[in-house]
């Protein structure tokens, strides 16, 4: 799609699709809704630096197997509000985002699936609201109670997090990323993932949310947020948890989803081999396989 063509959720998709805006908490959040009205709510949350578009390749199989899909923009991106201030996107106000959106859809539970920064929302969200959250599904993203001790001792991924140190400094993240139409963001996404990963078409969808006024500001402030040192008074996951990860992944290590498993009452892990953290896209009929299995599932 060229920058700017009209955007038809139904054609784009390829299964019946809608778009609306629902206010949560102090934002209106941009949704993209499928499937049955009555099914069971799923809520994707999408990772830096995507949008709800992440997860075209799961939502037609979500859709299509009776689960109410919204794909949700997070705060501070693509076309959903993007308030002022860092303690806007730290974790508890992130976590209150999901369920205000339970909530909205009068819902008392939720599936809720997040991939990359979508993760450590769900994983947040299912720690620190276990009732809101019927099942819960991870794509390469720790738990963020693991990651602080795992980086004080394995210097791989202090090295593979460097980013996030950049990232803090004011203003000149934003102004490096929006050079020459987004090209440092572009060649993140195409360097990180195999040849064909993101098309051309692709990149450009991606970059009309980028260009959304204030969207890169806000989208850097979920890093900078990180400074207040969100805790949790107990970390452990009390849903039905699935963790599916590219293990070739050049952001995050392996070991951090073993170590977030962990803290999961029920949870199992599946790792991609050959697959890098961009698992859904790469991946995105096994992908999505395995998420409708878990979800159709029974609670154990």
């Amino acid at each position: 799609m060229s920058p700017g063509a009209p955007f038809s959720p139904t054609k784009d998709l390829g299964t019946s699709a809608s778009e609306r805006r629902i206010h949560v908490e102090d934002v209106d959040l941009h949704v993209v809704e499928a499937g049955p009205e009555d099914g069971a709510l799923v809520l994707l949350l999408h990772g830096f630096p995507e949008f709800w578009w992440g997860w075209r390749r799961q939502i037609p199989a979500l859709a299509e197997s009776g689960f109410r899909v919204v794909a949700v923009d997070q705060r501070g991106y693509n076309t959903s509000d993007k308030p002022a201030g860092l303690r806007a996107y730290h974790l508890d106000r992130l976590a209150a985002d999901v369920v205000g959106l339970v909530r909205a859809y009068g819902r008392r539970r939720a599936h809720v699936l997040g991939h990359d920064w979508g993760g450590l929302v769900a994983w947040w969200t299912a720690s620190r609201h276990p009732e809101s959250v019927d099942r819960l599904a991870i794509l390469n993203a720790p738990h963020p109670a693991v990651v602080e001790p795992y980086l004080r001792s394995h210097l791989s991924q202090i090295v593979k997090s460097h980013y996030i140190a950049f990232f803090q400094i004011p203003r000149l993240p934003e102004t490096l990323m929006a050079r020459h139409d987004f090209a440092a963001l572009r060649r993140a996404l195409v360097g990180s993932s195999p040849p064909g990963t993101f098309s051309g078409a692709d990149l450009d969808r991606y970059a009309t949310a980028w260009r959304e006024p204030g969207a890169l500001t806000a989208m850097v402030n979920w890093y900078r947020a990180l400074r207040f040192r969100p805790t949790l008074p107990d970390p452990r996951v009390v849903a039905p948890t699935l963790v599916i990860w590219g293990v070739r992944d050049r952001f995050v290590d392996f070991e951090l989803a073993e170590r977030s498993l962990a803290l999961c009452g029920s949870g199992r892990l599946v790792p991609f081999e050959d697959a890098t953290h961009w698992v859904h896209l790469e991946e995105a009929e096994r992908v999505a396989g395995e998420l409708v299995g878990f979800l159709k599932a029974s609670s154990p």
